[in-house]
């Protein structure tokens, strides 16, 4: 194989997955069979585990109007069995100080398993294509919780249909409870509409600004009420809170539910754009080409929306492989961290720390900044973080000590945490598979091993400087690779 053909390969598993394995690589596929594996390889959906409990603080519950209101649930809530909650007589209000602690250490707890859960399934599953988009419309979708139960279940519906079509995606994701209590679509009611939900709906997960009026937004908030969810965290529709006048969306008139808004908001070619653009962005490169996006957006809108079909055609293009695009993007802190699980085997003893080094970098996983999600590109960077990053691999290979002191978050269950109790400072202990290493290795002379190693390891060309640099065992020159700023890219 030669180097142009393997990095074009390993250009394909970073951006269609979290990298590739040393036996990936050593398998020599061509990249149009990679991607042909990669599909079939996503076809199966496994849902993502969480922790065998349910919490009794529910989601905030609904008024004894809107109880009465409520109609048959339409998607029932994924739950598990209680093994720590409160008795159901016990009311929040009525929880001890000491039960209030403990209840927040166990929704922190949850979230912490959910979250190395899932990383760890980065780093590992077959499934890499479907994990992968999984992860951009967890940050396309964003949404922030309480309840661990209901952000498992949106990040599950998500994973379900995140191969699909994106039609059935947003009305699944715009039902879920999670979304409906973070975007206060609960409090949408006729005669007190509430915007944000369809603001939202339109500025962000569907149309992007410039493409819809204010008028828009308060029409389909007028479609948009009566749909909640109930005491059980079941979606439903309160069939005497709904609006059914009529209402003019995007230039058309009807008496519109929910489901009828979103469809009138899908026939604009404007949200084939928006998707498609945002796509591009995250699998491609950060500057968007009209060039590529316009025949891809309009492929996508006659397709009915078909996202592995559309995710097809980008990695299969000519120009997905050029060098433009090629080690060009800012690895996110979760695709750093499951990039080197995956290259690696790597396993912590304790898996507390990858959760420390997610705040550290600025992303962690089911905790968004905000509606918008992470920003991404360039904001991975900056002094902090970069100096965090290029100590990461001393810490995982060779033991050294990470050391930082987190910052304040509003957003935690427990936000005002002391200075010691956010600070990490100790060594972490890590076991490592360097065997596939060497045999990706094995055959090549020992003066030419930096440079094959770099090469599998790096997304662009290694300078002469830095080359000089990698010496030592496996284990020492894989820490001087991961250790160099090119490493940051994919």
């Amino acid at each position: 194989m030669t180097t142009t053909t393997q990095r074009q390969l390993q250009h394909l598993y970073w951006r269609a997955g979290f990298g590739p394995t040393p036996g990936q690589v050593a398998a020599g596929l061509k990249p149009k069979q990679a991607l042909s594996q990669l599909l079939r390889d996503s076809q199966q959906y496994q849902p993502l585990d969480g922790p065998a409990m349910r919490y009794a603080e529910p989601l905030p519950t609904p008024s004894a109007e809107m109880m009465a209101a409520t109609g048959k649930p339409q998607a029932a809530m994924v739950t598990t069995p209680d093994r720590t909650a409160r008795p159901a007589s016990m009311a929040p209000g009525k929880m001890t100080a000491e039960q209030r602690k403990k209840q927040n250490q166990d929704i922190r707890s949850a979230f912490y398993a959910m979250n190395t859960g899932w990383l760890t399934r980065m780093a590992t599953s077959p499934a890499q294509l479907r994990e992968k988009l999984t992860f951009f419309w967890h940050g396309h979708f964003a949404c922030r919780v309480r309840r661990p139960d209901a952000a498992l279940q949106l990040n599950n519906t998500i994973r379900r249909l995140a191969l699909g079509k994106f039609p059935d995606l947003l009305l699944a994701v715009s039902q879920e409870p999670a979304m409906l209590q973070f975007l206060n679509n609960q409090q949408n009611r006729k005669q007190h509409p509430n915007e944000n939900f369809a603001r939202e709906v339109m500025e962000l997960f569907t149309l992007g600004r410039g493409h819809y009026s204010e008028t828009d937004v308060k029409e389909a908030a007028r479609a948009f009420t009566g749909w909640g969810y109930n005491a059980q965290g079941q979606f439903a529709f309160r069939e005497r809170q709904h609006d059914d006048g009529a209402k003019t969306l995007l230039g058309r008139t009807g008496n519109f539910t929910g489901e009828q808004a979103l469809a009138v908001i899908l026939e604009q070619p404007a949200c084939a754009e928006f998707i498609t653009t945002k796509l591009y962005r995250f699998f491609v490169n950060d500057t968007p080409d009209p060039a590529h996006v316009q025949p891809l957006a309009q492929a996508f809108f006659k397709s009915g929306y078909d996202i592995s079909d559309l995710l097809e055609r980008m990695f299969s293009a000519d120009w997905f492989y050029e060098a433009a695009n090629v080690g060009t993007r800012i690895k996110s802190p979760v695709e750093l961290l499951a990039g080197i699980k995956r290259t690696l085997g790597l396993q912590l003893a304790n898996e507390r720390p990858l959760i420390v080094f997610q705040k550290a970098l600025g992303q962690t996983l089911f905790e968004p900044p905000n509606v918008a999600g992470w920003p991404g590109g360039r904001s991975w960077i900056d002094s902090s973080s970069l100096l965090y990053r290029l100590q990461l691999p001393s810490v995982l290979l060779r033991s050294a000590e990470f050391n930082v002191a987190l910052k304040q978050d509003e957003n935690d269950v427990a936000p005002n945490l002391s200075h010691a109790d956010r600070t990490f400072a100790q060594p972490v202990k890590t076991t490592v598979q360097l065997a596939p290493l060497q045999e990706l290795l094995a055959g090549t002379p020992a003066a030419r091993q930096p440079q094959q190693l770099s090469e599998f390891l790096l997304q662009t060309p290694i300078r002469p400087e830095n080359l000089a640099l990698v010496r030592g065992d496996l284990r020492d020159m894989t820490t001087a690779l991961l250790s160099l700023p090119e490493y940051q890219l994919m």
